[in-house]
């Protein structure tokens, strides 16, 4: 099978570039530490959060916020404890990008938000739901449907990261293709973009490059361009997205 069928998507493979600046480990980790009041922001920003950054960095500081949502404050406080647990497993040399750290990054970014957190669809008490995407005016897209015990998301799973890990060496753009895969795919009842962005994350920073981060400012822009993607299955304008948001 190819690259391309194994994940449901294709791109322009020559446009990505193979020479972005690469770091110690240590270095990216701090810099992603430091920056983690604006990634949090910027993650809740996509996810319609009303919390502005000065909540945020209150909230990081063990404050709570008056006047919001319990759910609105908890979902900040996932993707806090996410991004510190992503942080952790980078610096620890245990991030890998398997099902294991996919459910594992899950079951924090999605806790007590999602139908079901930290497995598949299927594998959980829910057998038979399957969600689906607003794509505004272009209708919804529908991923695959769910089923007890979730072999073919299984199948799609192992067969995608398979051909990530042994045709695409260029970790900027594995990591990319990964993000889309699973915001594609749908693996999980919700949540699957943000954890996504998690693994995509890991594996860039596990490979020595700066982890990436979609501006608040940039949310429109980068909710339209999805909204292509799905209808389109080719990621070659998303890939481009992504480099733009990359730090230079």
């Amino acid at each position: 099978m190819t690259l391309f069928t194994d994940l449901g998507f294709q791109w322009d493979r020559a446009a990505i570039p193979d020479d972005l600046p690469t770091h110690s480990v240590k270095r990216v980790c701090f810099r992603f530490h430091r920056m983690l009041p604006e990634f949090v922001w910027d993650a809740s920003v996509l996810e319609g959060n009303p919390f502005t950054f000065p909540e945020v960095k209150t909230l990081l500081d063990g404050v709570t916020v008056g006047g919001r949502k319990i759910s609105d404050q908890e979902q900040i406080l996932n993707l806090v404890d996410s991004s510190r647990h992503l942080l952790t497993l980078v610096q620890n040399q245990r991030f890998a990008l398997d099902k294991l750290t996919f459910c594992d990054l899950h079951r924090i970014v999605a806790r007590n938000e999602a139908l079901e957190w930290g497995v598949f669809r299927g594998e959980g008490e829910e057998t038979h739901y399957t969600p689906d995407v607003a794509l505004g005016e272009l209708g919804r897209y529908t991923p695959l449907p769910t089923a007890p015990g979730a072999p073919e998301l299984n199948r799609v799973f192992a067969a995608g990261t398979r051909a990530l890990g042994e045709q695409v060496s260029n970790a900027f753009e594995r990591g990319c293709a990964f993000f889309l895969f699973g915001a594609l795919q749908q693996f999980f009842f919700d949540g699957n973009k943000r954890t996504s962005r998690f693994m995509m994350n890991g594996v860039l920073m596990s490979h020595g490059i700066d982890a990436i981060s979609v501006p608040a400012q940039r949310a429109a822009d980068f909710n339209e361009k999805m909204v292509r993607f799905y209808t389109s299955k080719d990621a070659s304008e998303m890939m481009a997205f992504l480099l733009e948001c990359h730090p230079k």
